[in-house]
């Protein structure tokens, strides 16, 4: 990886000839072999590391002038704290074991910017690692190869996350295989925001066609060429550039479906058949997998439309008494002329959201203060009322 950003990258290339050595890490340049004096006057080897703002899967560039750094603080030869260093102890999340960041460092040059990667690096190991070199003639010019063992579902480097510095919430999905069973209004909305995660796998289930009317309830461009197929082929084709790992499948989910959800860690129901829902649960709880189910009760009965979004969790160890609570339709009425299917792009985007954030929550990514496992946006007063079972 860093041998073809060397070739697209004139800084990067400078840094690798002077002798280096750099590997990328989680979105973050890493300069290792970094020698320094500690505070008892001893050499110590540390590392330099900064986050990369990747252009495109070529070309990168710097967020600021401030570095992270592995390592205890830096002294001078005279036995004090090395000076203009600002910043302090922090942490973040990187996946090569040797690699612990212990604080930042913030030095910004007279003009207030660094012209390049060159520059920067340059800079920081004259201040880190200058007393260091007169005293041990220690260097870090070491020309080491580092193996990079860089795995990712994604086939763009995931940058928001290393920007957010939130790779270590991130990294708690990365173990679930994901399962949205019903590729309508919300679970179409549900799979845009999953393939954003980095879960495992991601499996979509939906034996339905792809009309004009669900490209109106549904996010991402519409390719007329679409209509007329089938979901798992539109939803297969739009995300295929972005991971790997989403596996679209054109059939219904029923109580013999054992097979199709080998492996499946976290289910997503979006169905609006009560019978369908029931058979779906009998699986999921005979399965032993958690799951979120998700609907909505709209009409216009005032002219306007108003009603409530749904999002009810069901964790193993009480799935099935929640389901005797009745919270979630479990069958349907016959020949209901009466039935109400009003679907709005934005509520089922909102729906798709409070089961991704309740998933998040469950996963650790979030703080949740509330423990609700079932919760009910009323669109009329714009109001979350949610049940936790202490209430």
């Amino acid at each position: 990886m860093i041998v073809s950003l060397a070739k697209n990258n004139e800084d990067i290339d400078r840094l690798l000839k002077k002798g280096y050595a750099l590997s990328i890490d989680s979105n973050h340049l890493v300069i290792r072999d970094i020698p320094y004096i500690d505070n008892n006057g001893n050499l110590q080897i540390g590392a330099i590391v900064s986050i990369v703002n990747f252009i495109n899967q070529n070309k990168m560039s710097m967020r600021d002038h401030q570095i992270f750094f592995c390592g205890s603080p830096p002294y001078e030869l005279n036995g004090k704290p090395i000076r203009n260093l600002g910043g302090g102890a922090t942490s973040i999340h990187l996946t090569s074991k040797d690699l612990v960041v212990q604080r930042s460092f913030s030095n910004k040059p007279p003009s207030g910017k660094f012209k390049d990667w060159f520059e920067k690096i340059e800079n920081y190991v004259t201040i880190i690692s200058g007393p260091a070199m007169d005293k041990f003639d220690a260097n870090p010019y070491t020309f080491r190869v580092v193996d990079e063992n860089y795995k990712s579902v994604f086939k763009f480097r995931d940058t928001l996350t290393s920007r957010a510095e939130i790779g270590e919430l991130s990294a708690k999905l990365e173990e679930d295989t994901i399962a949205i069973i019903g590729l309508g209004g919300t679970g179409s909305y549900l799979l845009d925001f999953l393939v954003k995660t980095p879960v495992k796998e991601i499996k979509g289930f939906d034996g339905d066609w792809y009309h004009v009317h669900n490209a109106f309830r549904s996010p991402g461009k519409l390719d007329e060429e679409e209509l007329g197929k089938r979901k798992t082929e539109v939803y297969k084709n739009r995300y295929q550039n972005f991971r790997s790992n989403v596996n679209i499948y054109s059939n219904y989910i029923t109580c013999d479906s054992e097979d199709d959800l080998t492996g499946v860690t976290f289910v997503f129901v979006c169905v609006d058949s009560g019978d369908s829902r029931r058979e779906i649960f009998d699986l999921l709880v005979k399965l032993k997998i958690p799951f979120i189910d998700v609907g909505m009760g709209l009409d216009k009965d005032t002219g306007l439309v108003s009603g409530t979004l749904r999002t009810t969790y069901f964790p193993t160890e009480s799935a099935q008494s929640i389901i005797d609570k009745r919270l979630a339709p479990l069958t349907d009425i016959p020949n209901d002329v009466y039935k109400s299917n009003i679907q709005i792009s934005e509520l089922n985007a909102l729906n798709a959201c409070l089961a991704v954030i309740k998933y998040k929550q469950i996963r650790g990514f979030y703080l949740d203060d509330n423990s609700y496992f079932h919760m009910l946006f009323n669109v009329d007063g714009v109001n979350l009322v949610g049940e936790n079972g202490k209430n």
